[in-house]
């Protein structure tokens, strides 16, 4: 079993049971006492684990946390980049779509600019960036205003009032959190509302999220998983959290991390 396939059967372990034993893992997995203790120790400085005498607990955030860009950045980076490629495929050239804040939107972005004649809408300063660094002058992109999140996101009532005005053909959003009964959620209220706008804005709605969003759950709801066309996720989640998807959501797209080199955490 490779680094990061062993340190995402201990995530699902404990998120399940709210803690492991080093003694417990050693003997599942059947690995050493240290490899699993080098484990925990890069799952603890990705911030996904606390580390206890003798195993490792979740960590449990309260609804209203919201991590920096930077520090969500770093990641999740081998999924994220799965996932923005699996993302890439569903759009055409010539098409407008909108792209929400976020470090998976992120990037997806940079898969983006190749795309000819796109029009992009987002209320992210780093998203539009991304855009306006390559000098494609063959693509249009529109920012809204807005008072800036900790995630780097544009929101409030100037944000929503320019969304309101627009007419996509797809939105790719990235969330905080997937959860069976929440739905899709962010930890601030005002990202939830401009969220809300810019899937109203789209004909079909994408969401793109790692499997570590599943079962996170943020203060505000931004919409049901019924309303979900379509989610893109990589191939580490769950089968439990497979089947909920497939029977709430339009469809659920797999990518394909398979990248050995890369650690579970995105760390290299």
């Amino acid at each position: 079993m490779l680094p990061r396939q062993r340190q995402t059967a201990i995530l699902d372990k404990i998120r399940q049971s709210g803690g492991v034993k080093v003694a417990d893992l050693v003997d599942e997995l059947e690995v050493s006492d240290m490899t699993i203790r080098r484990d925990l120790d890069v799952l603890e400085q990705a911030g996904r684990v606390i580390k206890v005498h003798g195993g490792a607990t979740a960590v449990h955030h309260h609804a209203s946390y919201e991590p920096g860009f930077d520090a969500k950045s770093t990641m999740q980076r081998a999924e994220k980049a799965a996932i923005a490629d699996a993302a890439l495929a569903l759009v055409q050239p010539g098409t407008a779509i909108g792209l929400s804040a976020g470090t998976t939107t992120h990037t997806l972005a940079h898969r983006l600019v190749e795309i000819p004649s796109l029009t992009v809408v987002t209320n992210s300063v780093s998203v539009a960036d991304v855009f306006h660094r390559t000098g494609n002058t063959d693509q249009t992109v529109l920012l809204t205003g807005g008072r800036r999140t900790p995630s780097d996101a544009l929101v409030g009532p100037f944000a929503v009032a320019s969304l309101r005005t627009v007419h996509l053909d797809q939105v790719f959003l990235g969330v905080h959190g997937l959860d069976a009964t929440a739905g899709l959620t962010t930890p601030n209220i005002l990202e939830a509302e401009t969220n809300r706008a810019l899937i109203d804005s789209g004909r079909r709605l994408v969401v793109v999220a790692d499997h570590t969003k599943w079962g996170a759950v943020g203060m505000s709801s931004i919409a049901r998983l019924d309303e979900v066309d379509t989610v893109v996720t990589d191939g580490h989640l769950d089968e439990s959290a497979r089947e909920i998807l497939e029977d709430r959501v339009g469809e659920l797209i797999l990518a394909d991390v398979g990248d050995p080199v890369h650690d579970m955490v995105g760390l290299s």
